[in-house]
């Protein structure tokens, strides 16, 4: 048991820091239906990042950060610029996100061509290396996205409705626009220092899955929220235990404990919602 601690208890406090963030996140991208946002936006990052080895700017370096954030700004430009009203949708916004993500990523390669490590740099943003996080990346890492949950609590109030009840924000008069241009920059924020350390298909796992979880059973914030956070919590720490004990890779094996965890999810949610039984969840 020490042993375990030693070696899993930095990457646990790292899991519990994504979890915490990107659970409550995970519920705007599946109620907006824009499930890829994520890894169009790790794209960018990347393509920033890869970018500043250009200059000669180390992509961990605060400068380095500043690439990532430039591009991944650019890209919540064009997906706020992009939005319309669903009734008027003539190209679904998954479509410009999946473009973004193409394009992003191969703009990232022909970079990272020229650039000295930019092979390097793009297999880590797909792998991460959370299993090799230290205190002191944790801690940064918390630092971030205290800020970011604060700024996404200060407006949550907006940025629920026009997730979970479009219609009321146009209603409003809202500008919808600014306000996606407002999430999505932060979310990429968000995004810039994560992938470094968990890799993109854990990211998209701790965005997307825990979401879908708690969407299997609940409608309103809080339930969504409460559900998004235990099944984020339980898988990440079930998918280290078992890393440590049989000694796999710990970010893909997270990844399939958070697959088995959902299809549990989902039978567990067709026995509630079968014909004549009653709905523990509202």
């Amino acid at each position: 048991m020490s042993d375990l601690l030693s070696v899993m208890i930095a990457p646990f406090a790292a899991c519990m820091v994504l979890v915490a963030l990107f659970a409550y996140l995970g519920i705007h991208v599946i109620a907006r239906e824009v499930i890829f946002v994520d890894l169009s936006l790790a794209q960018m990052a990347a393509l920033g990042s890869t970018s500043a080895l250009l200059f000669g700017v180390a992509p961990r370096s605060s400068l380095g950060h500043l690439f990532a954030v430039g591009a991944t700004t650019l890209g919540a430009l064009i997906f706020s610029a992009t939005r319309t009203r669903r009734e008027r949708r003539r190209v679904p916004q998954e479509a410009i996100v999946g473009i973004v993500f193409v394009v992003a990523s191969a703009a990232a390669i022909l970079v990272a061509d020229r650039a000295p490590t930019g092979s390097e740099l793009i297999k880590d943003v797909l792998v991460g290396s959370i299993l090799w996080v230290d205190w002191l990346t944790v801690l940064q890492l918390a630092v971030v996205f205290v800020a970011v949950g604060a700024f996404q609590w200060s407006l949550r109030h907006r940025f629920l409705t026009i997730s979970l009840h479009e219609e009321k924000a146009e209603q409003r008069g809202w500008s919808i626009k600014w306000w996606d241009f407002l999430f999505y920059a932060s979310f990429g924020v968000a995004i810039t220092f994560a992938v470094p350390i968990a890799g993109v298909l854990l990211v998209f796992t701790f965005l997307v899955v825990p979401a879908v979880i708690a969407f299997l059973f609940a409608r309103t914030p809080t339930l969504l929220m409460g559900i998004s956070w235990l099944a984020g919590v339980l898988a990440s720490a079930a998918g280290l235990y078992l890393s440590f004990q049989f000694d796999l890779p710990t970010g893909p094996l997270i990844v399939c404990v958070f697959g088995v965890v959902l299809i549990g999810a989902g039978l567990v949610s067709l026995k509630v919602h079968a014909p004549g039984q009653r709905v523990g969840v509202r």
